[in-house]
């Protein structure tokens, strides 16, 4: 079994930011594979997919971003998953709108999310696929920055690499993490 998180904030304000990148990935993936609607377990939505004949999990945390660690540590511990079966799916404003960036571990780029997940797991060894959603344009607060929403032109390009996202995920099911990253890693 394979746990694909999606990281984000909950609720109708936060919809469609730049932050939310991760939800919209789970999104795609659950209409592609027609998934049943969510459970709410974990202090997230999880819902059960097949991806490339194989079980999986997609988890978006209702913890907010920040305390997204919590609720992966809840469904990696209930299902005894090694972190080697765990991918996380998050904006980078590091990253230049339109790049992916998969690898099979490292820091947490300042990614609060993804720094709570490796904080609650234990281990910087968790694989990630980032979204560029960047750069956060000078003597703007990054956390205004990532709240806010992508201006029209961006929303086509992002809507695009959610697409590339959503496969790339898929791939990392399939081929792991060094084919999907070979593959997706550079800008389409």
């Amino acid at each position: 079994m394979r746990l694909i998180v999606g990281l984000g904030n909950p609720g109708a304000k936060y919809e469609g930011t730049r932050h939310n990148v991760g939800f919209e990935v789970l999104e795609r993936l659950v209409r592609e594979t027609g998934a049943a609607a969510p459970r709410t377990k974990f202090d997230g939505h999880v819902w059960e997919c097949q991806l490339g004949g194989e079980k999986s999990l997609l988890l978006a945390p209702q913890t907010f971003m920040n305390r997204s660690g919590a609720s992966v540590r809840k469904a990696v511990d209930f299902y005894h998953l090694p972190v080697e079966h765990v991918l996380v799916v998050c904006d980078d404003f590091n990253l230049p709108l339109g790049r992916l960036r998969m690898r099979a571990s490292g820091s947490d780029g300042g990614q609060n999310g993804l720094a709570d997940v490796i904080r609650c797991l234990g281990t910087e060894d968790v694989a990630r696929l980032r979204i560029g959603i960047g750069p956060a344009p000078e003597r703007w607060d990054p956390a205004d920055f990532v709240l806010g929403k992508f201006a029209a032109a961006e929303r086509a390009e992002i809507d695009l690499q959610i697409v590339r996202a959503s496969d790339a995920a898929r791939m990392w099911v399939t081929e792991g993490v060094a084919a999907a990253a070979n593959s997706y890693n550079s800008k389409a």
